[in-house]
């Protein structure tokens, strides 16, 4: 009986000690204004080609045509491949990506001025 209330207990401590800290987290940006990154942009009327060259050196989320998602720096584009490296969670590898096999790019464009 005793376990299972000192178990609850630290359960319900880790859930108010997560709640604080989502509570917290947003007033910590109260007096910060949201601007935009220089230099980052899409060009609709371009290709994937073209886009994906303008964010050469930047971090960005590919989406595949089965709907994985890698995330990491584009190193340089080709006419049918982009090399993208230092994949999260698996920072000492790369991956070569044939573009006609992506189906979305994310990247930052905004983030907080202090």
């Amino acid at each position: 009986m005793h376990n299972k209330i000192s178990r609850f207990s630290k359960v319900m401590t880790a859930v108010l000690f997560s709640l604080v800290i989502l509570v917290v987290s947003p007033t910590s940006t109260a007096g910060s204004k949201v601007v935009l990154i220089e230099g980052m942009n899409y060009t609709i009327n371009a290709s994937m080609m073209d886009n994906l060259n303008a964010l050469t050196g930047k971090k960005v989320m590919i989406t595949l045509d089965g709907g994985k998602v890698l995330t990491g720096m584009v190193k340089s584009v080709g006419a049918q491949l982009v090399h993208l490296e230092k994949i999260e969670q698996n920072e000492f590898f790369d991956s070569l990506i044939r573009i006609e096999s992506i189906q979305a790019i994310e990247a930052q464009f905004r983030m907080y001025q202090r």
